[in-house]
């Protein structure tokens, strides 16, 4: 079942109504539904027009009513065949008839009470709905209406009743479990006391009989049809590169409805935020837009703002004195007289000195507030304790909203700085602890401009630009600044990506531009850098604070690697070829996944295993769809397949690690590659993305090499003992001639255990065939159970690392 409101620009005509119709018409071949409809468009204005003009002893509400009869009338004649009209022209008459009787009291009487001003303007409703209601059973024949007075039942508080959800709910329930009708149609806006008197919900009180209605019965989903594409960045009539919203959480409908959002009545959304029934805002001239969908998801990656709203006619009251430092009670006072005059608070803020407070309430309500303030402080300011509050009039409330602004630094500062550079003069700042909205108070001849800057500065940056601080300028590194400075206008031109290079830093060395390194002469700058220091790196970025900041990792340090949770914390990306992270201890690694997840900074590692391959990505999407990780078989090391591929007879053990280096294969220390360490690391954290909780211990890492190779301790003796046990690894060769096999580094997991080591791979297996550095992974899941799903490419070497930590760096971009 699904609750379905229409507002009054969508039932303004019988041309609209018929659009509704066919929404209606289509919508109820797939759902039971109830309809919820408000009055033909401006009949309610005219409704309190007319009760306002009887009061007065105006007779010109006659006039008034001629004209809402009428709009009615020709609504009938264009919707109903006329052989159906009959009883429902009389229906309109009576009613008419029973308003003109109400009205003629008001003009004998003189006056206007609440309680018959809501049963005057309750008509709109009545009308609009039982004659929608006639023209609907000429599309669907299972189809009723009914009075939604009967349903939802109120206090007496005319002209804003509150709901008595108990026998609401209850009655509601009731009615529906016995009704089996496939269209319902209820007017909204209205409802009843429980002595039976008509009361109203407040003016766009139709939306929330809708919600009502929806929380009651628990449907799947609850639509506000009206005249736009949903809820929009900005006020699109000031704003007029404003855009819908496409998603939203119900807190931030809520802030974006309380600060002017006009297409929502506020209290909608809590009924249905207690059930998590989704809004979705759609247009009833434009179906087929998406409109805006209010749930409780957010989208922590998305846009922190979602949207900037505003409440104009505004006044600013200050109350201050050093009578009110330190005393209680004073708060309690002020807002005790305001509300007693029902003076509605839109903004509060208070120093922190408690000297002054300053709320921002309507300006049609600020002398009253003034006259009422300044009686009840009337002793502490004839003691001159406490000035005479101060008003200021004609101003405007600027909202920023977002349920993700607490995750991310720095916005409050742009929304200050945007103003300020447009000589937009903020009069006050509020901004609550949920850190859902940042309010500011300024001059209502400013609106037009703060609201178009704003939205330029939040929404309509056409570049998205990502500051780099990159730490290892080695051999990956200079290939990585290499390609960037190739890339950069073709960035710029087709993705709308601008990248610079912020800071840079070697084990010696290290440079920070703010506004962008030169990628022609960054070696002169860094060399002319300062001193490196890991700490300071970390310190300089987080002062920077620039926004989508990404730290770079293009190291095989292990300290390095023990920085990533302070970038994380400060919202800054990391990227990293480094390893050591991610193998490290596991409530490490979750930790970091932990903390990318908690401050929406991404945490990237493609190249960790297989260089350039999209193997990381590959099983992130397999686990993300649902798959299960059973069997794991590959050749990760593209060092030891091409000293492998490259070792013969003709060419010895020792020459070739050598070569392997020059080339860039191996780590700066290759006994890393040569021990299966580097390996062992890969494949546990395939292993862990593959959602096994796993330590580096567990693995068997069976190693080719001798002892003596293994106990050595720096690079110069390595080598040596590779010649020394030349005959060794000889004899390996010759052991795989001779079975006709290959040689090749395999790391393995099956039935939860990992192992690496060397292997002779026989002609039909798959890794035979494995040339130069390239690596193979083989992944055995539940969807891929005879065949592997297999990814085979080159897994080492400078460019194809430094292209992969590129686009890490790119896939950040495109969030």
């Amino acid at each position: 079942m699904k609750v379905l409101k229409f507002g009054g620009t969508s039932v303004a005509n019988a041309q609209n109504i018929k659009l509704v119709l066919e929404i209606v018409e289509q919508k109820s071949t797939e759902d039971k539904l109830i309809v919820a409809v408000s009055a033909f468009s401006g009949v309610t204005d005219l409704l309190l027009l007319a009760a306002q003009q009887a009061s007065t002893k105006d007779d010109s509400y006659r006039d008034v009513v001629l004209q809402i009869e009428k709009k009615h009338l020709e609504a009938i004649k264009e919707l109903v065949p006329v052989n159906e009209q009959t009883a429902l022209l009389h229906y309109c008459k009576k009613n008419i008839s029973y308003l003109e009787t109400l009205l003629d009291g008001c003009y004998l009487l003189g006056e206007l009470t609440l309680r018959t001003s809501d049963m005057i303007v309750s008509f709109g409703e009545l009308l609009s709905s039982y004659i929608i209601a006639e023209a609907m059973k000429q599309k669907v024949s299972n189809c009723n209406f009914k009075d939604s007075r009967e349903l939802i039942k109120t206090n007496n508080n005319f002209g804003k009743a509150e709901v008595n959800f108990e026998i609401t709910n209850t009655t509601i329930i009731d009615y529906f479990d016995s009704q089996t009708t496939q269209v319902t149609l209820i007017p909204g806006f209205i409802a009843s006391s429980l002595d039976g008197n008509t009361t109203t919900l407040g003016r766009g009180g139709s939306d929330y009989t809708a919600a009502i209605v929806a929380a009651a019965l628990k449907v799947k989903e609850l639509e506000i049809w009206t005249d736009v594409n949903g809820m929009f960045t900005a006020n699109p009539k000031i704003v007029k590169q404003a855009q819908p919203i496409e998603k939203i959480t119900y807190e931030e409908a809520m802030e974006l409805s309380h600060f002017g959002a006009k297409v929502l009545y506020p209290p909608t959304i809590q009924p249905v935020l207690s059930k998590n029934i989704p809004i979705w805002i759609k247009n009833t001239f434009e179906p087929a837009a998406f409109g805006t969908y209010i749930s409780s998801e957010s989208n922590p990656n998305g846009n922190p703002i979602k949207g900037i709203s505003h409440i104009d006619k505004i006044s600013l009251i200050t109350l201050e004195g050093s009578g009110m430092v330190g005393v209680a009670g004073v708060s309690k006072r002020l807002f005790e007289v305001l509300s007693n005059h029902t003076i509605n608070v839109i903004f509060i803020t208070q120093a922190s000195s408690e000297h002054s407070i300053c709320i921002g309430i309507l300006n049609a309500d600020a002398a009253i507030a003034k006259m009422a303030i300044d009686k009840v402080f009337e002793l502490e300011i004839a003691q001159q304790k406490i000035n005479p509050c101060v008003v200021e009039k004609d101003l405007c409330i600027v909202a920023l909203v977002g349920e993700q602004m607490k995750n991310h630094q720095g916005i409050s500062g742009k929304m200050f700085s945007t103003l300020g550079k447009n000589n937009v003069n903020i009069r006050a700042i509020a901004q609550g602890a949920s850190e859902r909205n940042i309010s500011v108070v300024i001059n209502e001849n400013d609106v037009k401009k703060a609201l178009n800057t704003l939205h330029e500065r939040f929404f309509e940056e056409q570049t998205k630009q990502l500051n780099l601080f990159v730490m290892g300028v080695g051999n990956v590194g200079e290939k990585f600044i290499e390609q960037i400075h190739q890339q950069k206008k073709f960035l710029k031109e087709n993705l709308e990506i601008n990248l610079r290079v912020i800071a840079l830093s070697n084990s010696r060395k290290m440079v920070f531009d703010d506004e962008g390194i030169s990628l022609k002469d960054w070696k002169t700058d860094l060399d002319n850098g300062e001193k490196a220091s890991k700490a300071d790196f970390i310190e300089k970025t987080k002062a920077l604070n620039l926004r989508n900041s990404i730290f770079v990792d293009i190291t095989a340090n292990e300290e390095v690697s023990k920085t990533y949770e302070h970038y994380l914390r400060q919202n800054i990306a990391v990227v990293t070829c480094n390893k050591i992270a991610c193998s490290s201890k596991y409530e490490n690694y979750q930790n970091l996944k932990r903390l990318s997840r908690k401050y929406n900074a991404p945490f990237l590692f493609e190249t960790n295993v297989g260089a350039g391959l999209p193997i990381i990505d590959t099983l992130k999407h397999l686990i993300a769809s649902g798959d299960r990780i059973h069997k794991i078989q590959a050749v990760l090391s593209g060092s030891l397949n091409f000293i492998f591929n490259n070792f013969s007879e003709t060419y010895n053990f020792h020459d070739v690690v050598k070569e392997a280096g020059v080339q860039g294969f191996t780590e700066p220390d290759p006994k890393i590659d040569l021990s299966g360490v580097d390996v062992a690391r890969k494949i546990l954290i395939l292993i862990r993305e593959s959602g096994y909780q796993m330590e580096m211990e567990d693995i068997e890492n069976s190693s080719f090499l001798p002892k003596e190779c293994m106990a050595t301790t720096n690079n110069e003796d390595f080598f040596k003992s590779l010649t020394k046990h030349a005959s060794h690894f000889e004899n390996l060769l010759k052991d795989a001639k001779e079975k006709d096999c290959r040689l090749k580094f395999v790391a393995k997991f099956d039935n939860g255990k990992a192992s690496v080591g060397l292997q002779f791979i026989p002609k039909e297996s798959p890794f035979y065939n494995l040339e130069g550095k390239d690596n193979i992974v083989e992944f055995f899941t539940d969807r891929y159970v005879d065949q592997p799903l297999i990814i085979k490419g080159a897994g080492a070497g400078a460019a194809v690392t430094a292209s992969g930590i590129f686009a890490d760096v790119i896939r950040i971009g495109n969030v």
